[in-house]
């Protein structure tokens, strides 16, 4: 092999792996870029400024994201536009150790935070984050309350 033919063969090979990682898809179960202070909350429209206390909800069929700053509104909102898929939509929220995303229905809650909403309940991905005597409760406790506290 000759050295221009070389050469070609290495650059067309440097812009195949530039495009092909560059390129890559992001799938409907992702979570999306928060733009804080400038995303707004689906139900209250309160823009989206706390980093743990942040929800967010993917449409699993169409991949369409809403973005929620409690995840009391969250709850409502599924409540009130009588989403169809709410059992099937993928759910995050900020842990609120570290702002990192978790699974909202796999989390863990403490019920004594100021939240935006002053609903209360924060999320945790272990119990161990949860400093000893507070209550714990799971996602499904955390509808039972919201729906109940209403507003």
């Amino acid at each position: 092999m000759n050295k221009t033919k070389f050469t070609l063969t290495i650059f067309s090979s440097i812009i195949f792996i530039i495009f092909s990682t560059g390129c890559e898809k992001k799938s409907k179960t992702d979570v999306a870029k928060v733009h804080w202070d400038r995303d707004m909350c689906a139900r209250c429209v309160m823009v989206v400024s706390d980093r743990k206390n942040t929800a967010q909800v993917r449409d699993p069929a169409s991949g369409k994201k809403y973005m929620f700053d409690d995840i009391g509104c969250m709850i409502l909102w599924f409540e009130e536009e009588k989403i169809q898929w709410k059992d099937k939509a993928v759910i995050w929220i900020t842990d609120v150790s570290n702002g990192k995303w978790i699974d909202a229905r796999t989390a863990f809650y403490d019920t004594e935070n100021i939240t935006p909403m002053a609903y209360g309940f924060s999320a945790h991905k272990t119990k161990n984050s949860i400093k000893k005597g507070q209550e714990i409760i799971d996602f499904k406790e955390v509808t039972k309350r919201v729906i109940k506290i209403g507003k």
